[in-house]
């Protein structure tokens, strides 16, 4: 996709969250993340967005803070709405998946905003921070419009959509009627293993194979597996390819990385890299944001690959 469309944006559609995270360890940190970390790395790589999203009112002060020096960033779509806004509690224990808690939330976006904008959007990115985030009929309804091509990250859309409570993986059983005709999809191992149906245990090889030819059949045209320490999966219709981690140098939280990866994958491909390429920086950009905290170190990170 090559670098043409002067003067078009990147929309983001997700959630700002404000993040509470603690670990076995003992270390810990708060702030406010969710969508904003990949607005962050694509602001800080040079490309122009814009973000539709419902923010709480508790959190504006914070936000405005973060996000007054990115100078490429659109304020356009995003919504105010009362009280706390999307506040979610992560623990990282020393073995197994991280326990998420969702202790407020704030209603799904209203997409009108958007579908006016939709003739300025060079690629539509949408994230699914919190499960809330949007509603399936919007989503189609934006997505059966939109000329512009489309990237979703299923990242939340499988935990079970409660509050005050830790949230589990259930059967995503609805997968492919977000994914059609969405020319990109992420996920990583636990999603897919919801969306085949058994989000008790983790996909073999061959059942992330299966999964892609699913993807491609509904006009899925990349699918990106991010699949932790090991790198992450890389298919399309005609070749599918591992693509190893760099070594971590200095873990501090990895809160945010499926994020990173996301949308320095996205600044890539817009650029007209291929999958392969796109995908290695992306796991690059990734691999060094565990060694941070927050949004605002992570835009650092990102204007110095610029």
């Amino acid at each position: 996709m090559a670098d043409n469309e002067y003067g078009k944006k990147l929309g983001l559609i997700g959630t700002i969250t404000y993040d509470v995270i603690t670990s076995d360890s003992g270390s810990s940190y708060e702030g406010i993340g969710g969508v904003l970390y990949q607005a962050a790395v694509l602001c800080g790589l040079g490309k122009h967005v814009s973000l539709y999203t419902n923010l709480g009112g508790e959190l504006v002060s914070d936000f405005r803070k973060t996000v007054e020096k990115w100078s490429n960033f659109s304020w356009r779509g995003i919504q105010h709405v009362p009280g706390p806004g999307n506040r979610v509690y992560l623990h990282y224990p020393e073995r197994g998946e991280r326990i998420e808690v969702l202790k407020s939330v704030v209603p799904p976006l209203n997409p009108d905003q958007l579908v006016e904008d939709l003739p300025q959007q060079r690629m539509l990115i949408l994230i699914i921070n919190s499960g809330f985030d949007i509603e399936l009929t919007d989503w189609r309804s934006i997505a059966s419009t939109a000329s512009c091509p489309m990237w979703i990250d299923i990242h939340s859309l499988p935990l079970a959509r409660k509050l005050d409570a830790p949230r589990e993986y259930t059967f995503l059983k609805e997968w492919r009627e977000w994914a059609e005709g969405v020319d990109y999809l992420q996920a990583n191992r636990k999603e897919v293993a919801s969306m085949l149906g058994h989000p008790e245990r983790l996909p073999l090889d061959p059942e992330l194979n299966s999964f892609g030819i699913m993807a491609f059949n509904i006009g899925v045209k990349m699918v990106f597996i991010t699949l932790g320490k090991e790198g992450g999966l890389v298919m399309t219709p005609k070749v599918s390819r591992r693509i190893a981690p760099p070594r971590v140098k200095n873990l501090v939280d990895t809160t945010g990385c499926g994020d990173v990866f996301c949308a320095a994958t996205v600044a890539k491909l817009v650029d007209g890299a291929d999958a392969f390429e796109a995908a290695s920086f992306g796991l690059n950009l990734a691999t060094k944001a565990v060694s941070l905290k927050g949004v605002e170190e992570t835009y650092a990170l990102a204007t110095k690959e610029r």
